[in-house]
């Protein structure tokens, strides 16, 4: 993808093979904190993926919203902090290919009894790098996804770009199939920061990918940042925020640089010996952040998660996230994509080869599965919610019929007396404070059994 993970569904998840050191909490280490999914990725095996074909073949549900998800793993270059699956070697035959096998994954779909007939609610476009397509290539898988699955009834049609792959003709082809949320992988405006930290693009490339998707009429325009990353100093972080305040979009993705496994600095760590990633540590990427939320705040912006600000909450939604966050079904296609039917997870073929593969002998591509049960799921759907700062407790007492102050009293209890936690009439508010380090506190609500997991 170009950067953005808020419910990525193309990542590539391995084991922990470096030990961590418990003393110093602050480093930054290797491991995934990010909460994307519960339970963890690690839970799912492939000895339960006759589970997703059992929900495949039961009726259709009549209340519950769908989403399409398509990975598109292909970059002009790796970038040194990515886990996602990506290729960087491809030529347009093998991506016309493997767009060919991505419509026959739909198509498979399109025949279940539990998706036929149905219409998406949203449409997510990652990877990989999504704009790295051709314009030809783009009309093309689109319109054979829309026969498939047509989108006269989508809210919304997310679309993660790389600025150095858009020009205007390009963007004014994502407009006309539909695009609606352009999502701009920008992460710095400094090119030292862009160029030490391997991405593609330099900051000529996002100005002027900005300046043509203003005049476009996108209904969303969001500007990803990454605080945190290798060289990254107060001075050159300060200048990438009021940068892109200036360039006034609608909204703005912040996220503190992590180092998992399956990227180039995990790698040369490995082969040193380090422990501690070359980046800020925590506590300072929490104040930078903290700093950030405040000066958008002063531009006007509000601050709608842990990770967003938005121009005008009343205008600015986010359909992909927080329908997935209330239990909506994802159908994922592509290589490593993951998403659910029903309460099932499950993830594709994590490599081309065996993508493609499977889907040419007539079956599915799913290489593993979990099916959660009613507390799993409940559990999943209050800590995604928790990462917008406010959630209603009637909602979950509605739906599950568990009061969450019960089920967590000794956690609300002990969040609520360091300050991180705060009831408002119903609600549960997050503070400034918890919402800077939501993705560290969430592991304090997973069942015992998940704990042990939260590095893999």
């Amino acid at each position: 993808m170009s950067s953005s993970k808020s419910t990525e569904p193309g990542s590539v998840i391995s084991k922990l093979t470096v030990p961590l050191d418990a003393a110093s909490e602050e480093q930054t280490e290797v491991g995934n904190y990010f909460v994307a999914n519960y339970p963890p990725f690690s839970f799912w095996k492939p000895e339960y993926k006759s589970e997703v074909h059992e929900v495949l073949n039961s009726p259709r549900p009549v209340d519950t919203n769908l989403g399409v998800y398509f990975h598109i793993p292909f970059c002009r270059k790796r970038c040194h902090f990515c886990y996602f699956r990506v290729y960087t070697d491809k030529n347009a035959s093998e991506i016309n290919a493997y767009l060919d096998a991505g419509i026959k994954e739909f198509e498979r779909y399109s025949r279940t009894s539990y998706l036929a007939g149905r219409k998406p609610q949203f449409v997510y476009f990652g990877g990989g790098t999504p704009s790295y397509l051709s314009i030809e290539q783009l009309t093309n898988l689109t319109d054979r996804m829309k026969d498939l699955f047509p989108w006269d009834e989508t809210e919304e049609v997310a679309f993660e770009a790389e600025p150095g792959t858009l020009t205007e003709k390009k963007l004014e082809a994502l407009r006309n199939i539909g695009v609606t949320r352009l999502s701009l992988g920008i992460e710095s405006f400094d090119d030292h920061i862009l160029e030490v930290n391997g991405r593609a693009h330099r900051s000529k490339e996002a100005y002027r990918a900005l300046e043509f998707a203003k005049t476009l009429g996108f209904d969303q325009v969001n500007i990803d940042l990454i605080a945190g990353m290798m060289d990254e100093t107060p001075e050159n972080w300060e200048r990438s925020v009021r940068t892109a305040i200036e360039q006034s979009p609608d909204c703005v993705t912040i996220y503190q640089m992590e180092i998992p496994y399956n990227t180039t600095i995990f790698k040369e760590m490995k082969e040193s010996g380090r422990i501690s990633a070359p980046v800020a540590d925590w506590k300072t990427k929490r104040n930078w952040v903290d700093w950030a939320f405040n000066e958008f705040e002063a531009a006007g912006y509000t601050v709608s998660s842990a990770y967003t600000v938005v121009k005008n909450p009343e205008t600015t939604k986010f359909v992909y996230r927080d329908s997935l966050w209330e239990g909506a079904d994802l159908l994922s296609a592509g290589v490593a994509s993951f998403g659910h039917f029903g309460g099932v997870h499950y993830q594709n073929q994590a490599d081309v080869g065996p993508y493609m593969t499977e889907l040419e002998k007539g079956d599915l591509p799913i290489f593993r599965s979990y099916r959660t049960n009613h507390e799993e799921r409940f559990i999943r759907e209050f800590i995604l919610q928790l990462k917008l700062g406010r959630t209603s407790l009637n909602y979950f007492r509605t739906k599950y019929g568990v009061d969450p102050l019960v089920r967590f009293a000794a956690q609300f209890a002990d969040l609520q007396s360091r300050g991180y936690f705060s009831l408002d009439g119903d609600d549960v508010v997050v503070s400034r404070g918890g919402l800077l380090q939501i993705d560290r506190l969430l592991h304090d609500f997973f069942l015992e059994q998940h704990r042990d997991a939260r590095y893999t």
